[in-house]
């Protein structure tokens, strides 16, 4: 699946991932990654299904769902780059993502935001119904 749109590629090609650019944003500029191993970035997107923000052939936003493309997704590692940010390449990325035919009739599709509420909102994510239902094991400073 491939989109151009304003100048910008939209793209599920794993070929096109630039998994250096993907590491250096999640590890230095995320809240949730930091000092995240590139070995791990690689891992993470080879076993995910990945989708690219292209402008000029760089890449300038990336987001990958973990999924089972039968009953659940999760949506992790979301960013564009802080130079192209306000310009409506994260609701364009999620609609296409949503319309993903490896995303269709799923049970459930989660994700974590710190800061984005209002976007995620806009494409039907709600706040858990029953937040004590759900469990994890954190381990903090796990890249260190």
């Amino acid at each position: 699946m491939e989109i151009i749109d304003s100048g910008f590629i939209y793209s599920d090609d794993p070929q096109k991932i630039d998994a250096v650019a993907v590491h250096h944003y999640l590890s230095t500029q995320s809240y949730w990654a930091q000092n995240i191993p590139l070995q791990t970035v690689q891992k993470s997107i080879d076993n995910s299904l990945c989708f690219g923000i292209y402008k000029d052939s760089a890449q300038v936003g990336f987001a990958r769902w973990i999924t089972d493309k039968a009953t659940f997704a999760y949506l992790a590692d979301v960013y564009v780059s802080e130079i192209y940010r306000g310009q409506g390449l994260s609701k364009k990325l999620m609609s296409l993502m949503l319309f993903h035919p490896d995303l269709q009739g799923l049970r459930r599709y989660m994700l974590a935001t710190m800061d984005a509420h209002g976007l995620y909102e806009q494409f039907g994510f709600k706040h858990i119904e029953h937040p004590e239902r759900l469990m994890a094991v954190v381990i903090k400073d796990a890249y260190l």
